[in-house]
């Protein structure tokens, strides 16, 4: 598979989660940190979409603890939820 086609497979399968909220978190990381990936990370990222959305969700969160394989950069970057944009008119006030 050229590189272009598997990009676009990976955009469709972070951004086709099943909740909005995990295709904001997963979708959303990847569109913001995909591009200074290296080959290591990609497998990571493939092997984490294997995973179920609400654990994902819950370690990008903190509400959950996670689990030692998923520990490192890749995790702590996700966690930072920065990437998230919410709806026009919905603040944490609200």
């Amino acid at each position: 598979m050229d590189r272009e086609a598997y990009l676009r497979k990976l955009h469709f399968r972070a951004h086709h989660r099943g909740t909005r909220e995990a295709d904001a978190i997963v979708g959303g990381f990847f569109d913001v940190a995909h591009k200074r990936w290296g080959e290591a990370d990609f497998a990571w990222f493939e092997a984490l979409l294997e995973e179920q959305d609400v654990d994902i969700m819950g370690w990008a969160l903190g509400t959950i603890p996670i689990p030692e394989q998923w520990l490192g950069p890749m995790m702590s970057e996700m966690a930072k939820l920065d990437f998230v944009k919410l709806p026009a008119g919905l603040t944490s006030a609200d």
